[in-house]
C-alpha cells in the first residue's frame, strides 16, 4: 500500500467562550488556516484534490457544507471540492484518517484535512434546538430502536464522565492536579515560544485565549460540581473554543512532482467503538486494539495526545495503558486550551507533529473521546 505523508500542519491560535474569535465567521475561520497552510508549503492550490473538514452542529454559519464554504471564502480554486464530516469531537482526526485513506489508496495525491469550530456562534446544544423545532426532541429518547437497546439512561458528556470517575476511583483532588498541571504546561509552551510555528496568528488573535495563569488548586476546589454529589467541576472539564486547523497529506509521487518536504508518516489509522452511555471511555479499547495491530507498546512513542475532554477521561486512559503522564499532552490540553469540537482533532495533530520535531522524537500516537462511544487513534513517525 502507497504511504500518505504530511507535509504541512497549522492551526489558529483558540479562543475562548465569547471571546476574540467570537464574532468571526466560521468560514473566515477555516479560510484562515488554509490560506496559511497553501502559503506554507508553497503548493498551487489547483492541485489539491479534496478538502476535508470536521465540524458539529452544521447549523447557521456552520451550515451548507462548512468545508466547501472555508475554501471557497479563502479565494481558492472553485474546482476543489469540500466535504464536511461529522464524528463528534473527533470529526477532524477523522478528516486526517479520510485524507490519509485516500492517499494510500492511490485515489488522490493531495488532500487538505482539518476542521473548524465557533462555539461561541453555535453553542453545543444549537443543533438540539433546531431539532425540537422540527418535533424531535433529542437524537436518542425520540427512537424507539434507542430505547429498547438503552432505555431511559441519560446520554451525556457530563454523565459519561463522572461514571468515569466512580468506575476507575478518581477522586476530584486527582482530577485537580491534573487541570492544573494542564494549565501550566500550557503557558509553559506558550512563554517558550512552542506554539509559534504551527499557529497562524489573526488580526483578531495571536496567542492561545485559555490558558489560566492564575488558576490554583485552591480556587479549583472553592467551585461547585456540575452535578449534585459529583466529581466534576467546570475546572476539570474542556473549555467552549473557537478556532480552525488544517494540515496537507500527499502521496510519494505528489511529493516529487511538487518538490515538497514530508515531515511525518502516517504509520496506522484505525477507529474503535465502546459503551455509548459512559461514551468517554473508548480511546482505552482503541488504544489496545492499535497497539495489537502495529505490535507497538505504549512505551514505544515520544509523545501522545490524549484530548482533555475531561480529566477523569485521561486518569482513566493512564489507569489502564500505562502511559507514562510526562509524555502525556507535553503542551497542556484541552482543559487550558480549549476544545473547538470540530477542529481540535487536526488541532492535537498539529501539535503532536511540532512537538516530535522539537523534542527529537520518532512515534507520536494521538486519540479522543467521542460521542457516541467511539475513538480514533492515529499513530505517525516523524521523518
Amino acid at each position: 500500500m502507497a504511504e500518505a505523508f504530511i507535509v504541512e500542519a497549522v492551526r489558529t491560535p483558540v479562543g475562548r467562550k465569547k471571546g476574540a474569535l467570537s464574532s468571526v465567521h466560521p468560514a473566515d475561520l477555516g479560510a484562515h488556516v488554509l490560506r496559511a497552510l497553501v502559503q506554507r508549503c508553497g503548493i498551487d492550490p489547483a492541485a489539491v484534490e479534496d478538502v476535508i473538514f470536521g465540524c458539529l452542529d452544521t447549523v447557521g454559519g456552520q451550515a451548507g457544507d462548512i468545508a466547501r464554504t472555508c475554501w471557497l471564502a479563502a479565494g481558492l480554486p472553485e474546482h476543489v471540492p469540500g466535504v464536511t464530516i461529522d464524528r463528534q469531537c473527533g470529526s477532524s482526526q477523522q478528516a486526517v484518517h479520510f485524507a490519509a485513506q485516500a492517499v494510500m489508496s492511490g485515489t488522490c495525491d493531495l488532500v487538505v484535512a482539518g476542521g473548524v469550530q465557533n462555539m461561541s456562534q453555535i453553542p453545543i446544544a444549537a443543533a438540539f434546538r433546531v431539532g425540537a423545532e422540527y418535533g424531535f426532541a433529542d437524537p436518542f429518547s425520540s427512537s424507539t430502536g434507542w430505547r429498547q437497546r438503552y432505555g431511559e439512561q441519560p446520554v451525556s458528556q457530563f454523565h459519561g464522565a463522572e461514571m468515569i470517575a466512580r468506575q476507575w476511583d478518581i477522586s476530584r483532588e486527582e482530577m485537580e492536579h491534573l487541570a492544573l498541571a494542564s494549565h501550566q504546561k500550557a503557558v509553559h509552551a506558550i512563554d517558550s515560544g512552542w506554539f509559534e510555528k504551527e499557529t497562524a496568528p489573526l488580526t483578531e488573535l495571536a496567542v492561545d485565549e485559555g490558558p489560566r495563569r492564575d488558576t490554583s488548586l485552591e480556587k479549583m476546589a472553592s467551585l461547585e460540581p456540575l452535578a449534585p454529589g459529583g466529581r466534576l467541576t467546570a475546572a476539570l472539564a474542556s473549555q467552549i473554543s473557537d478556532g480552525a486547523s488544517a494540515l496537507l497529506l500527499a502521496s510519494e509521487r505528489a511529493v516529487r512532482d511538487h518538490g515538497l518536504t514530508p515531515r511525518a508518516r502516517v504509520h496506522h489509522l484505525s477507529v474503535r467503538g465502546g459503551d455509548p452511555i459512559a461514551m468517554l471511555t473508548a480511546p482505552i479499547p482503541a488504544t489496545e486494539r492499535a497497539l495489537a495491530k502495529t505490535g507497538m507498546a505504549i512505551g514505544d512513542f515520544d509523545a501522545i495526545e490524549i484530548n482533555e475532554a475531561f480529566a477523569s477521561v485521561v486518569l482513566a486512559w493512564l489507569k489502564e495503558t500505562g502511559a507514562d503522564p510526562a509524555k502525556v499532552n507535553p503542551c497542556g490540553g484541552a482543559i487550558a486550551l480549549g476544545h473547538p469540537l470540530g477542529a481540535t482533532g487536526a488541532k492535537l495533530m498539529t501539535t503532536l507533529l511540532h512537538q516530535l520535531e522539537r523534542a527529537g522524537g520518532r512515534f507520536g500516537l494521538q486519540t479522543m473521546c467521542e460521542g457516541g462511544g467511539q475513538a480514533n487513534v492515529t499513530i505517525i513517525e516523524r521523518l
